[in-house]
């Protein structure tokens, strides 16, 4: 180790200053000969066997033109200035067409890709590396709130990804990109690891994104994120950029969150979670001194009659550990209940006062997104996804803690939904008479009105609208 003295300049003046130990690296590193005539570096065995396993996705969808206008003139607001003079427009449709990318998972055709690349969706097909058919696929499952979906299509003995775990993943790790950019074709492009972990991003319910600086462009979605072994390691998902194109920071879903979302799907066609019934915030560094623990979920509230209010928890607890493994911060609180079952018991350790205390906790059932048309007994909106109104809803969207109804989640294009107007985020709050608290109020009032037109009033950005259901 080498003692270097500094010795700034100021003024024509020399100011000594003490002596200051620097570890320096060896002098005479090893490098490889680059350069050898007979040598080319390269990843090709890496990725060639993962490049059969990723295809080219298209999605077609139509899409009512005008609506959002409609909807604009028909705020209150507006009718009171104008009047009855405020035109009404005739909604137009036309086609809209999407790229994407997917990752073949089985060999009887089930393929793993984003949620947004299928998302509406009246029509998909899939092009294979290496083959000039076109496939028609079918969507088995959609979860929006981790942006991960499955498709299928009619095909055997298809070349499988093969899985690596996404636990094991290190900062620095070179990775690949492979996916369909711009729709220009099958393209492989490289990078490292430049985050794990990468959570309030703000781009799903579920975060636990990895930070790459592999190039990730528009038609990319849905491709692979691959390691120097050729393990699938993640779903590309997104990217960060001011003029639409690659600015070095993309997102993807980490595998091991991608097969346990797509096995579910496969299964079950939706996705169950459990639900506690808290809201958490990391622990601040202002705060550590109050708690012996440095890291884990800090509870802001707790829900009436919920999960965590019959397990005793409370508002200030900190948990820190759930069926023995341990919690960090809150997005890890939020991911870990999300991949259990509803009415799975749980351990839960956490610190209160600071002393450690445990509790077991039944969790709830978030609730899966109802389809509001499926039903053969009941007169519902063809087209219309609603669920239940929660806090955790409410917090994600900025909704007020008083509003109460029935949150809408979808909108299926073309459908009887969206030509009487409404939109995905309105909430339901009273229909005919009855204010709206719940889907069982909902399904009363709907089936008491059954084949009769009813006045629906929606909560949009704080302002009350009205449609008439036929």
């Amino acid at each position: 180790m080498k003692k270097i003295v500094i010795l700034p300049i100021l003024l024509g003046a020399t100011l000594l200053l003490a002596n200051v130990n620097i570890e320096m690296m060896p002098n005479n590193p090893q490098r490889e000969n680059a350069t050898n005539k007979n040598t080319v570096l390269s990843y090709n065995n890496s990725i060639k066997s993962m490049q059969k396993s990723v295809v080219n996705i298209s999605s077609t969808k139509n899409v009512t033109s005008n609506v959002n206008m409609q909807n604009l003139l028909n705020n209150p607001f507006l009718k009171n200035f104008f009047g009855n003079n405020i035109p009404k427009f005739q909604p137009q449709s036309r086609t809209a067409h999407s790229l994407g990318s997917g990752v073949i998972i089985s060999k009887d055709g089930y393929i793993v890709t984003n949620d947004h690349v299928v998302e509406g969706a009246d029509y998909v097909t899939v092009t294979i590396h290496g083959n000039k058919k076109i496939y028609k696929a079918k969507i088995i499952g959609q979860d929006p709130k981790t942006d991960l979906a499955v498709i299928k299509i009619d095909a055997k003995n298809l070349h499988v990804a093969q899985f690596g775990d996404s636990s094991k993943l290190l900062e620095g790790d070179i990775v690949f990109a492979i996916g369909n950019p711009f729709g220009v074709g099958e393209s492989v492009t490289q990078g490292i690891i430049s985050a794990l972990n990468k959570s309030s991003i703000g781009l799903n319910q579920y975060e636990n994104f990895i930070q790459t600086d592999a190039s990730i462009n528009p038609g990319n979605s849905g491709g692979a994120l691959v390691d120097t072994r050729g393990a699938l390691i993640g779903i590309n998902s997104a990217i960060i950029s001011r003029s639409g194109g690659n600015n070095g920071i993309g997102f993807a879903i980490p595998s091991n969150m991608v097969k346990s979302i797509a096995i579910n799907l496969i299964n079950n066609g939706a996705i169950k979670r459990g639900y506690l019934g808290v809201s958490i915030t990391d622990l601040k560094a202002n705060m550590r001194g109050l708690y012996k623990n440095d890291s884990g979920a800090l509870i802001l509230q707790v829900e009436k009659n919920s999960s965590a209010a019959k397990a005793g928890l409370k508002r200030g607890d900190l948990i820190i550990q759930i069926n023995g493994k341990k919690i960090k911060n809150a997005n890890e609180l939020k991911n870990k209940i999300g991949d259990i079952l509803p009415n799975k018991t749980i351990k839960i350790k956490y610190e209160r006062n600071k002393k450690i205390k445990n509790t077991k906790a039944i969790l709830a059932d978030m609730g899966t997104t109802k389809s509001f048309g499926n039903s053969k007994n009941k007169a519902y909106i063809k087209g219309l996804s609603v669920t239940e109104l929660t806090n955790k809803i409410k917090s994600i969207y900025k909704i007020p803690a008083d509003i109460k109804g029935v949150f809408v989640t979808r909108v299926k294009n073309n459908s009887q939904a969206q030509k009487i107007g409404f939109l995905k985020g309105d909430i339901i709050v009273q229909v005919q008479n009855k204010f709206i608290k719940s889907l069982k109020d909902l399904n009363e009032v709907f089936a008491k009105n059954k084949n009769k037109p009813k006045m629906i009033y929606v909560n949009r950005g704080g302002y009350i609208i009205y449609f008439v259901a036929k």
